[in-house]
């Protein structure tokens, strides 16, 4: 019923970095990224290649590409918005895999990059062509997938299209986000079972967001499904700079407890994660989100 092994895709140090307030230290990062590397977490996404204007947490991502201790066998993807990051990360220290975005809304899209879904998919047809003639692994996310903070409810046909329209292009993997955290298991699992039709199970990964405390719930439901890849965030940092009121991703110290418990392999240290979550907390002045980091209180798993 369940997978016997998950890949976990740490997202926490440029998905959760990204929506802080302040600038968090460079050196931090780098020591975020080592400690998570160091962890047992296969993919690690190190940042983002946008506008220092908009997104001013990630200004320094060549740079942390740079310093960061590459383990062998993790990837180190960044994130990219248009053909302009694509050449930013080009230039970049040993990019070796991107990661490009779409929404499944038509309000959220105009909010967040200023196009409609089919100009948004336009643009990023272009940027996978372009990353995958330099040699590049391109993952694709589509945010909304289970709401809108304009729109309400998405229908699971066009997240579907969405999801169809980055697999056609060459994304290896589709990550599908509950952006603002409103989803709940049945339509979670609704929502896979759409995309499932079009897309196979096998190149899609769940990205749950925990505002309303659903991301567990709905992370279970969907790996009954066969779901087994799934994107989470050391510590639950993150939320989105353009969803008022969304907190943060699914803890990863809360998805390798639950996991674990279960029985399903994901190579994670459950120590490790914990100790980076309480580090990367400490420079951020506040408590681990994380329910199983507050619980086991830095007495190890």
């Amino acid at each position: 019923m369940f997978p016997e092994s998950v890949r976990i895709v740490e997202v926490g140090p440029r998905d959760g970095l990204q929506n802080e307030t302040g600038i968090v230290p460079l050196a931090a990062k780098v020591a975020l990224i080592d400690a998570l590397s160091e962890a047992g977490l296969s993919t690690v996404e190190v940042g983002s290649f946008v506008s220092p204007k908009w997104v001013p947490q990630m200004a320094d991502t060549d740079e942390v590409l740079h310093r960061i201790i590459r383990h062998q066998g993790t990837r180190y993807p960044v994130l990219v918005p248009n053909l302009k990051g694509l050449d930013a990360a080009l230039a970049a220290t040993r990019v070796e895999e991107i990661a490009v975005f779409a929404a499944a809304s038509e309000a959220f899209s105009r909010k967040n990059i200023n196009c409609s879904i089919a100009e948004s998919l336009d643009r990023l047809a272009e940027v996978t062509e372009k990353a995958k003639d330099h040699g590049l692994a391109v993952r694709g996310y589509v945010s909304c997938v289970l709401g809108c903070p304009y729109e309400g409810e998405i229908p699971v046909a066009r997240v579907a299209e969405v999801a169809e329209a980055l697999d056609a292009m060459g994304c290896y993997e589709v990550s599908l986000g509950d952006t603002i955290g409103v989803g709940t298991p049945l339509k979670a699992r609704a929502m896979v079972e759409a995309v499932a039709e079009r897309v196979p199970v096998e190149r899609l990964a769940a990205h749950f967001h925990d505002t309303y405390g659903m991301a567990l719930a709905n992370l279970l439901e969907v790996l009954r499904m066969g779901v087994s890849v799934v994107d989470s965030s050391v510590s639950g940092l993150g939320g989105c700079p353009y969803a008022k009121g969304a907190t943060g991703n699914l803890a990863t110290e809360d998805a390798v407890y639950m996991l674990n418990g279960m029985g399903i392999h994901t190579g994670v240290d459950l120590d490790k994660v914990c100790a980076a979550g309480a580090v990367i907390s400490a420079t951020l002045g506040r408590e681990p989100t994380s329910r199983v980091a507050r619980a086991l209180g830095g007495k190890g798993g």
